[in-house]
């Protein structure tokens, strides 16, 4: 049996089972490691990783939800295991009585993979989470032998309520017509390319052009006072990166004070001083 398959036969096993038995299971003896590694897989986890990167609105006055950093660059073999990792955290803000969403970039060979999305599906199924907490972040377009099946593997978990986004957005026609097509609720672009004009404003406007598409713009990379202004005069609805807030783990983000964020935020901006009478 492949270790795919041996994947695939966990997930599957655990349909009816309670999702908190997750954590438990990352360490099980079909991931191949031994009593030490396990005891240090769940050390770790104890140290609360800094995997997660805040993400806020243009203005920086509320947190509108986290990238799962560790899945961008998961091996086929971490994929299923980091997957599970990332809902269960979206499930521990929840119960914290925090609506945060976690976006969770998964590779699109992954997506054109119909044992991938079953399992994928099991796993979004037995988390029980309510619609809008989950949005996966599809890493590039698929090879046109792909196509179609990456379509089918997003059509799949469209409903089952899971929010789509298209990760490292450059704005070639292709991936528009994609994000049009897909009705994607996100679309992810760095903002070093806005800053050298990389990608042009027309192209911003195409996704803005229908009053009623559910498309959202993501900024990545804010490093700059200078890029909070350009987003805002951009009309990007998101905004994550250094000036926002770095990485950090999934405890810290149950702290995150909406106010005190953007409180810091606002001070790096350039504005009007008033004087004692309150006047400009």
């Amino acid at each position: 049996m492949s270790p795919k398959s041996r994947l695939y036969t966990l997930v599957k096993a655990w349909k009816n089972k309670p999702f908190q038995e997750v954590r438990d299971a990352c360490g099980a003896p079909w991931l191949g490691l031994s009593s030490q590694a396990l005891e240090e897989h769940q050390s770790w986890s104890k140290r609360q990783a800094i995997s997660h990167e805040p993400i806020f609105n243009c203005k920086g006055t509320k947190l509108t939800g986290s990238l799962f950093r560790p899945l961008l660059a998961a091996t086929d073999m971490q994929l299923l295991r980091l997957f599970m990792e990332g809902l269960d955290t979206i499930s521990y803000w929840y119960q914290g009585g925090r609506f945060i969403p976690g976006i969770l970039p998964i590779p699109t060979h992954a997506l054109a993979s119909a044992e991938y999305v079953d399992a994928f599906s099991d796993l979004i199924l037995n988390s029980r989470l309510p619609v809008g907490l989950v949005a996966l972040g599809m890493q590039s377009l698929p090879e046109k032998d792909l196509a179609d099946s990456c379509k089918e593997g997003l059509l799949r978990m469209r409903r089952l309520g899971v929010l789509l986004h298209l990760i490292n957005f450059t704005g070639e026609p292709e991936q528009l017509q994609w994000a049009q097509e897909m009705q994607m609720e996100g679309i992810h672009l760095d903002m070093n390319q806005l800053r050298d004009q990389e990608i042009s404003h027309d192209v911003l406007a195409k996704i803005r052009r229908s009053p009623y598409s559910p498309t959202q713009i993501y900024a990545s990379n804010v490093a700059l006072v200078k890029d909070l202004e350009n987003a805002s005069n951009w009309q990007i609805d998101h905004c994550y990166g250094g000036l926002m807030m770095a990485p950090i783990s999934r405890h810290q983000m149950l702290q995150i004070n909406d106010s005190r964020i953007a409180k810091a935020i606002f001070s790096l901006h350039p504005h009007q001083h008033l004087n004692p009478n309150g006047d400009k």
